[in-house]
């Protein structure tokens, strides 16, 4: 093909071009300051605190996840047990001490050292101040002393042999928290943090804003410079700001939502494989840690027959079909099945409590709820019963089970008043038991003793609900046995096997109907980013980890772009503009010219 010659305006037209191209100031790099570099996600409003010795909702700890490090983490290939701010350990042949050496020439985000004294520090607190032992309180309570015989050494002696590395707390900068009232801190602006991002700061209304830890311990730097969890008030905003480019990154989709996404050509759409269950509690009458009843629950669910009942009347199958679009597995027990260590794989004759509507009646009738006149059942002294289902009002599936739970608990006589608040409300109802049921959820560590431990009776809380946190209320003296069993078992199959025991029992006593592992739901700009890491890398999830890799491996696609062209997009636009001008102004010229030429010739 020929070329054809350039004209007088294509020559003009190439010399603005290469003017504007070598422009002193327009480069690559400025653009990288600009919105490329920020990571923009749709976040919750809903966080308890950003204190990390008291932080309980996945909201908060989710943040706090990017933030701190603990002595040993959780690898992004298959959760396994990583270095962390201990480079190694070991273990003495009693089993009773273990001891850590120090990450050499850590620091933390201020420029101060991370040594062993932080590390004795945060234990020492945790251990000696019941105010400070909400999150990480049954971490420490078999651990005899610790001890810190030098800055690169740290030691943890056991009373009792334990399965469970003790080394999992998020590590806290001595010389931050030591000046400060550790219990009262808010922790929720400068935050000074080892992760590979730090909280600058936290606001009801426009969000959280994190910076990148420039003095990051790990040779690997994150990819973004910042990042903004911004409020939206639903997910439907939130997708339709995903789909203006207003943000980036949105998790928590419903099945509808995530379908709706998947043909938008500058989005990617992914369903990834959940450390997470859902599942309905039910009030099987709350104690607090003195015995001393607690909340306002119905005294009917006292009756693990009713219980039981609620349980069976309930079908799992149809809410994952329905509620969350065939996105989530049948759940069994609490631990999910991304951990197959510790996952109890049911059969069938073992789920007893299964979908059966029928059975559900015979319950009921066995434990004397009579059948009125009305098609709703009374309590044993012939009056009316209602029971409340709480449903935050954030979460649309649960909006949605609620709307099947209530016709299919009719079905056996069960009046349920749907009552939906936000998930504040719920949460602070729930923590003070004065509830009858409610919807729920909670993320998996890659081990599970914590999870079984919030089962026990020594787990109940104050009667105000401080103190010790309560997966359901719930105390069994045969399930504590089993806990402090596995706690010291060291035989791995010996300890999977009763863990496994212990999920069984809690589904037996029907205090908290596990219906779905769903799967993370999430969508993204790909347009925007880039790089991210899943845990377990074959499928796992981007956030929410056991660990910070999702975040840390997201890079901006433009900075890729940038790498490959030389120019920064943003150059790229005002080149564009600058050739649209010389256009005009070179055509204006030409015109001129062109007329005073005709006259001539």
């Amino acid at each position: 093909m020929r070329h054809r010659p350039f004209t007088k305006i294509g020559a003009a037209i190439a010399a603005a071009t290469m003017m504007f191209a070598i422009t002193p100031g327009a480069s690559a790099a400025d653009a990288s300051d600009g919105d490329s570099s920020t990571l923009r996600v749709a976040g919750g409003s809903t966080f308890d605190t950003f204190n990390p010795f008291n932080a309980t909702l996945a909201a908060s700890t989710d943040i706090l996840q990017l933030v701190y490090d603990s002595l040993v983490e959780n690898a992004a290939k298959d959760n396994a047990e990583a270095p962390g701010l201990a480079k190694s350990w070991k273990v003495s042949d009693d089993k009773l001490t273990w001891t850590y050496t120090m990450q050499p020439n850590a620091t933390w985000s201020d420029g101060e050292p991370i040594t062993s004294a932080d590390a004795l520090w945060t234990y020492e607190s945790i251990m000696k101040n019941a105010d400070l032992q909400t999150a990480f309180g049954s971490n420490v309570e078999s651990i005899a002393s610790v001890a810190a015989p030098d800055k690169s050494t740290f030691t943890i002696t056991m009373k009792e042999p334990q399965a469970q590395n003790p080394g999992n707390v998020w590590i806290l900068p001595k010389h931050v928290w030591e000046k400060k009232n550790a219990a009262k801190y808010a922790n929720d602006k400068d935050v000074v943090g080892s992760g590979p991002f730090v909280l600058k700061k936290y606001d009801k209304n426009s969000g959280i804003e994190l910076d990148r830890n420039e003095k990051f311990w790990r040779n690997q730097k994150a990819g973004f410079a910042k990042i903004l969890f911004i409020p939206y008030k639903n997910t439907d905003t939130s997708v339709q700001a995903l789909k203006n480019g207003e943000i980036d990154y949105v998790g928590g989709l419903t099945a509808a939502q995530f379908n709706s996404l998947k043909n938008d050509p500058n989005i990617t759409t992914y369903a990834a494989n959940n450390r997470r269950y859902y599942s309905m509690a039910i009030n099987p009458g709350a104690k607090d840690i003195n015995g001393k009843d607690m909340g306002d629950g119905n005294a009917v669910l006292h009756d693990k027959r009713v219980r039981q009942a609620i349980v069976m009347a309930i079908d799992n199958k149809t809410l994952i079909d329905k509620a969350f679009g065939g996105y989530g597995q049948e759940a069994t027990g609490e631990v999910p099945a991304v951990y197959p260590l510790y996952h109890w794989d049911a059969s069938d004759s073992d789920l007893t409590l299964a979908y059966n509507p029928d059975k559900a009646k015979q319950l009921l009738d066995e434990a004397g709820l009579k059948m009125g006149s009305d098609g709703y059942r009374t309590d044993k002294e012939g009056k009316p019963l209602e029971l409340r289902l709480l449903v935050g009002a954030e979460y649309p599936n649960w909006v949605q089970m609620a709307t099947y739970v209530k016709p299919w608990l009719k079905e056996v006589g069960l009046n349920v008043k749907v009552i939906t608040e936000s998930y504040s409300q719920v949460s602070d109802a729930s923590s003070v038991a004065k509830y009858d049921m409610y919807f729920t959820g909670w993320g998996i560590g890659a081990d599970p003793d914590w999870q079984m431990s919030i089962n026990r009776c020594s787990s109940r809380p104050n009667a105000d609900g401080s103190g010790q946190l309560s997966e359901s209320n719930w105390c069994d003296s045969e399930f504590d046995k089993l806990y402090n069993q596995q706690h010291v078992e060291m035989d791995q199959a010996k300890r999977s096997a009763i863990i496994k025991q212990m999920q069984q029992m809690i589904y037996d006593a029907a205090v908290n109907d596990v219906i779905t592992y769903q799967q993370a739901l999430v969508a993204y700009r790909k347009d925007k980013v880039t790089g991210w890491v899943a845990q377990p890398t074959d499928g796992g999830i981007y956030t929410s980890q056991n660990g910070y890799w999702g975040y840390l491996g997201a890079k901006p696609v433009a900075a890729s772009a940038e790498s490959k062209s030389g120019v920064a997009p943003a150059v790229w636009v005002g080149v564009g503009i600058a050739v649209v001008i010389v256009i005009v102004a070179v055509v204006f010229l030409a015109k001129r010219k062109r007329a005073n030429a005709d006259n001539e010739e």
